[in-house]
């Protein structure tokens, strides 16, 4: 696993200084990534990314978070895996796009300027949370991978929209005071768990499985907490998947699809 934090400060709210506090975030979740980090930012747009890396895929510093498109245009602090990154690497190859290392998020940063994000996300076979900022349209998504196997809060502190993959990386930011939501404490006393419509802090939501949040800087003006989770679509919905198999069943033989389900499986 590894650990993503980032911070888009609204124009009113604009403090190069308060960027530094991504750093500060990423800091404070070291064992999610103990071989390496790192911080980009562009102090003029308000936007600072941050990453502490667990190497798995590519150990050299060619992984290095967070990573910057070919183009420049995209930059990327990701957690996560995409399984089938090398079949997608051999496609975008075939279409004239080279490669200065070996891993997944340069992949995904490839996909992203060729396909555009979402029907690049919809080629991707993984587990994910990242932030992904486009320097030209001046625009962060914040995407979640389908089932939600990797987190992504998201918080409103002081004008800035700030995101992490823990809870506790939003004490390192200026200005975060947290209250406790009641409703969150009732559902761990009745069922042991939080669904992710709620989390123990008022200022916080979790972005939800299978969603996107994207924003523009001056789009934080007037926002509050409530008015940002509404903002979050789904890019994939397991009940869109499992509605037109239960309306319309696969007739074949059962034993062909008992083989098939057990090589997906596999």
């Amino acid at each position: 696993m590894c650990g993503i934090a980032g911070i888009l400060m609204a124009p009113r709210a604009a403090d190069p200084g308060r960027l530094t506090a991504a750093d500060a975030m990423a800091q404070t979740m070291l064992h999610r990534g103990p071989d390496s980090g790192g911080v980009w930012a562009d102090p003029q747009a308000g936007i600072a990314l941050a990453h502490r890396r667990l190497a798995i895929v590519d150990l050299s510093a060619s992984g290095h978070q967070p990573m910057v498109s070919d183009s420049g245009r995209m930059v990327m602090t990701f957690n996560g895996e995409i399984y089938n990154f090398r079949d997608l690497r051999a496609e975008l190859e075939a279409a004239g796009q080279r490669f200065r290392g070996n891993s997944d998020s340069e992949v995904m940063l490839a996909a992203f300027a060729k396909q555009g994000v979402a029907s690049a996300l919809d080629r991707f076979a993984g587990m994910f949370a990242f932030g992904l900022w486009d320097r030209a349209d001046r625009r962060l998504h914040l995407v979640r991978d389908r089932l939600g196997k990797k987190p992504l809060h998201v918080a409103l502190i002081d004008g800035a929209l700030v995101f992490a993959s823990e809870l506790k990386a939003f004490h390192a930011v200026p200005g975060f005071r947290p209250s406790i939501d009641p409703r969150a404490i009732a559902m761990v006393m009745r069922q042991g768990w939080v669904p992710d419509s709620l989390c123990v802090w008022r200022e916080v939501v979790k972005l939800p499985p299978g969603a996107m949040l994207s924003i523009r800087a001056e789009e934080l003006d007037g926002i509050d907490i409530a008015g940002l989770a509404g903002r979050v679509r789904r890019w994939w919905s397991l009940a869109d998947i499992a509605g037109p198999g239960q309306s319309a069943p696969l007739a074949a033989d059962p034993c062909r699809l008992e083989d098939e389900l057990h090589d997906l499986l596999r």
